[in-house]
């Protein structure tokens, strides 16, 4: 129980950071854990006018095992092709419930934490599913 609550806390940490990382450069975040009964959407963003649906994986630096650099852990690793799909299932449905026409895609936010210090490295993959859904 205790890991569960502990996996829960870094991911809800994981995913503010996330969102003030976008922000920083320069993406605007206008919706946060969209869900729906087959997927969630961790931050719905814009930026140069594309909507933009981030999945966001944390992890923190505690929970580790031995890592000579914070960044040779790469979190965003962890999101599969079918993570991706139902994701991208998710954001067409968003899209077409708010009657948006504009493009959009899938990002990734990778975030490695240190949840002692509240300090975090986080990495964006942009686009991370291309080609046929």
């Amino acid at each position: 129980m205790a890991n569960d609550a502990v996996r829960k806390e870094v991911g809800r940490l994981g995913e503010e950071i996330a969102a003030q990382f976008l922000e920083r450069k320069g993406f605007k975040v206008v919706a946060r854990n969209y869900r729906k009964p087959w997927g969630e959407i961790d931050i719905i963003a814009e930026k140069a006018g594309t909507v933009r649906f981030v999945e966001v994986k944390a992890v923190s630096r505690e929970s580790l095992p031995d890592v000579s650099r914070e960044m040779d852990y790469r979190p965003e690793e962890m999101v599969d092709v079918r993570k991706l799909r139902k994701l991208a299932r998710t954001a067409a449905l968003y899209m077409e419930v708010h009657k948006d026409k504009r493009e959009f895609q899938i990002d990734v936010v990778g975030v490695v934490l240190v949840k002692a210090t509240r300090k975090a490295r986080c990495r964006l993959f942009e686009q991370a599913l291309e080609g046929n859904l």
